[in-house]
């Protein structure tokens, strides 16, 4: 994806060993902008302004196991190999494939991949419906993905994802609709329900960021929260009443068909 920026525009390059020289490197305050380099979508999504770039790939930060109830993915696992682990949900390997075609994801990371994520992305709604947090550094601070999503563009640029985790319990399911099956969608729909009946319905297609649109104990009144959500999410692609009854509909299938389990 680095490709996709002209070479001059890289106006130093750094290959850290360790975390702590890359968060040395992240928080210097002199021009060129100082940013991280994982699978480069960031850097493809950038203002093409020249910058600095730190790769991570010689940091331990490209593992997933499960600690606990919850599976931990390194900030540098690529879409790919998120999708292809054994363990993920069928319902987020469905988001997953339609976020990207094979060879983004074979590049992507999911770090990079949330820090571009817009409200059309299929993984950002999955992992919200899965009330995902990111884990980020100095500092191992952990924050939920729904706080941090509308904070992307304020916070420090010294601060570096190393870890996003999500539950092993929590069941999920996935449905989009898009113009064409490989095309982004226009109505996304993910959620999450664990054991003890909490429910997390999460809607993508619009915006700059998905909508968390209920979080509850149980799964009654999520028609009606959609319905709010969506109410007014019109753009060029659809109209907020289309989306709003689309959502409604899939909602009530997926409820009533029960998430897929892990």
């Amino acid at each position: 994806m680095c490709t996709q920026i002209r070479q001059s525009m890289i106006l130093e390059y750094f290959r850290p060993k360790d975390l702590n020289e890359a968060l040395n490197l992240l928080s210097r305050q002199e021009p060129p902008k100082v940013i991280p380099l994982g699978g480069g979508t960031q850097l493809s999504h950038g203002d093409k302004l020249p910058v600095a770039v730190v790769d991570l790939q010689d940091l331990p930060l490209n593992q997933i196991y499960s600690q606990g109830n919850n599976f931990k993915v390194g900030a540098t696992v690529t879409l790919q190999k998120l999708s292809s682990h054994p363990q993920m949900p069928p319902a987020l390997v469905e988001a997953l494939h339609h976020e990207a075609t094979l060879h983004i994801r074979n590049q992507a990371t999911v770090a990079g991949s949330l820090v571009t994520a817009d409200g059309r992305s299929p993984f950002t709604t999955a992992l919200l419906a899965l009330d995902a947090r990111i884990i980020i550094e100095p500092g191992a601070s952990k924050i939920s993905l729904g706080d941090w999503l509308p904070q992307r563009s304020s916070r420090s640029q010294s601060e570096l994802i190393t870890e996003i985790d999500f539950p092993i319990q929590a069941a999920m399911s996935f449905e989009m609709i898009g113009r064409s099956p490989g095309d982004r969608p226009i109505v996304c729909v993910a959620i999450g329900v664990w054991p003890s009946g909490r429910t997390r319905v999460a809607l993508g297609g619009i915006g700059d960021a998905p909508i968390l649109a209920m979080d509850g104990p149980e799964g009654d009144g999520a028609d009606t929260a959609v319905e709010n959500a969506f109410m007014n999410a019109t753009d060029a692609f659809a109209s907020g009443e289309y989306r709003s009854h689309a959502a409604k509909v899939i909602v009530s299938r997926l409820l009533s068909l029960g998430a897929k389990k892990v």
